[in-house]
């Protein structure tokens, strides 16, 4: 059975009510107001200073109305809980308050905060000598006049006293929340900016039992430092925390935007931000693309899916793999697979196989399709894909599961418009003369000036790294096909299962095969940024990646 839908303004007068303190959390347009919703919170501040600061304004009504109207439609739009909005001095008298009123309620705003300044208003944490305040009996018609205007019973007009801001005293504050208690207010905002909860706290003590009648919200900006309990045990109703999403919105920009422009580069940022993905799936294009398919009769986009060969134990790990295959040892506090699994799915690739072997029943990873080869011991890596032969049509990125990489190569890779493509690491010059790898000759090396032309493979095989100084690069094991190259892929593959040694050819085998039939194969060069887990020591490496 669905649960009662509850109207956002009951929401917010649910929470103003509850026995419980309860919390909002400042936001300052769509997006700030999705995640503090997905983050738990029950409610949101949409807040003055937050929403003038992303506007590139002043907090002193600078924004007009009708624009922080604007903003918090899109915020109602965008969230399912309640949000109160920060509605100044009411943006003018009685009459521009109920013309406020009117319009947040048919944008699905919960509630309205009014402060009883003069407009515009000034910030309450600047220059206290500019804090007049507005006359009481007159703001007390403000709170009616809302009320009065409401056709919802449960939106909620929350008065906030600047008395402690202004320096009026504790004996004002208490006349001014009483007056306005009367006046038809559904709670009282107490405001102070000293950095102790003294002046809230003292405030409380005097307020005493009207507090059931009236809750108190308040705002702790500058007495952080405070015990949320100690608000618990004062009886207060709601805390708002209330520029802090901005805050720290600014922080991440600055820092970004500071090493984008002094490295000229995005390379030390790509993996350190959210996916392109991500923000897709915070604006909800998965209901877009449902409702594409309802209203467009359109067919189903060539989304890619993904093949992880992961059949082997990896010997060298002794312990490590005794009860495990080695693409389940702890990376960072996952399976290393997992890691890369994870990476797929920020690129929206849910469509994933694993092929599997040593200690297969190891592997408790969700909505996986599973191939087993249990002949693992005496086959290798095209035995393994052959059992997931099927996955191979359409779109397909095929990776060695021991494998550590960079976001960017996934996102990159998937933009590649070749048949096949594959992913060559040039910056192999520090390889020592023992080290071993897919090492691999391209039709050009790679280079730093932007070219057009592809680079395509011309030949690879495995060997040691001073074996062939004029490889350009090793092959890290991961590549993609389109539906072309997935057809000719799976054909050359079906051709190799029929020759003796198939139980012995490996990845770099089909490649080779491909070559001989002419078959164009891409190389998409990186430098660096991947990793392939041998050994204690890559073991070490993929702690820190």
């Amino acid at each position: 059975m669905k649960k009662p839908i509850i109207k956002k303004t009951t929401q917010l007068r649910n929470m103003l009510n509850s026995n419980e303190l309860e919390f909002l959390m400042e936001a300052h347009n769509g997006m700030s107001a999705k995640i503090a919703e997905e983050a738990g919170f029950k409610g949101i501040w949409g807040s003055g200073l937050s929403i003038s600061a992303a506007l590139g304004v002043r907090d002193n009504n600078e924004a007009s109305w009708t624009q922080v109207l604007e903003v918090v439609e899109f915020m109602s739009d965008a969230t399912t809980i309640p949000i109160l909005l920060d509605g100044d001095t009411g943006y003018g008298n009685f009459n521009n308050m109920r013309r406020l009123v009117t319009k947040l309620e048919q944008r699905g705003v919960a509630g309205v905060c009014i402060e009883d300044k003069i407009f515009p208003k000034t910030n309450s944490f600047l220059r206290t000598e500019a804090q007049p305040l507005a006359d009481m009996d007159e703001f007390c018609g403000k709170i009616k006049a809302g009320q009065d205007t409401k056709l919802d019973s449960d939106f909620n007009i929350i008065a906030r006293v600047e008395a402690l801001i202004a320096g009026w005293g504790m004996g004002e504050a208490l006349k001014r929340a009483d007056a306005y208690r009367l006046a038809g207010a559904n709670g009282i905002l107490m405001h102070s900016k000293i950095s102790k909860p003294d002046e809230i706290l003292a405030f409380m003590k005097e307020w005493g039992e009207r507090s059931k009648l009236c809750p108190i919200v308040i705002v702790p900006t500058k007495y952080y430092a405070t015990p949320t309990n100690a608000f618990r045990e004062a009886n207060i109703s709601v805390c708002i925390w209330a520029n802090h999403q901005m805050r720290m919105a600014v922080t991440a920009m600055q820092s970004v935007t500071k090493t984008i422009f002094e490295e000229q580069s995005l390379m030390n940022v790509e993996d350190k931000i959210v996916s392109v993905a991500e923000l897709f799936r915070l604006q909800n294009d998965k209901e877009l693309e449902a409702a594409e398919k309802l209203y467009l009769s359109v067919a189903d986009a060539d989304k890619p899916r993904a093949i992880f060969l992961a059949a082997s134990r990896g010997a060298e790990l002794k312990e490590l793999t005794e009860d495990k295959p080695k693409v389940l040892i702890d990376i960072n506090g996952k399976p290393l697979i997992e890691q890369s699994i994870n990476t797929f799915y920020e690129h929206n690739i849910k469509d994933i196989s694993i092929v599997r072997g040593y200690k297969k029943e190891a592997f408790k990873l969700q909505n996986i399709k599973y191939f087993d080869n249990d002949n693992f011991e005496t086959t290798s890596e095209l035995s393994s894909l052959f059992l997931a032969k099927k996955e191979i049509a359409d779109h397909v990125v095929i990776s060695y599961g021991d494998i550590l990489f960079r976001k960017y190569i996934l996102s990159r890779l998937l933009e590649e418009k070749g048949d096949i493509t594959i992913v060559v690491d040039a910056a192999i010059s520090d390889r020592a003369p023992s080290y071993t790898g897919d090492f691999v000759l391209c039709s050009r090396p790679h280079s730093n000036i932007y070219s057009e032309a592809p680079a395509e493979l011309k030949g690879i095989a495995f060997g040691k790294a001073g074996e062939n100084k004029e490889v350009q690069g090793e092959w890290i094991g991961l590549m993609k096909t389109n539906k072309v190259g997935s057809e000719v892929l799976s054909k050359t593959l079906e051709e190799l299962s029929q020759s003796p040694d198939f139980s012995k050819l490996k990845l770099p085998d089909l490649m080779n095969k491909l070559l001989e039939k002419k078959v164009k194969i891409n190389v998409m060069y990186i430098d660096g940024h991947w990793l392939d887990v041998d050994n204690y020591a890559d073991v070490s490496r993929g702690q820190k990646f």
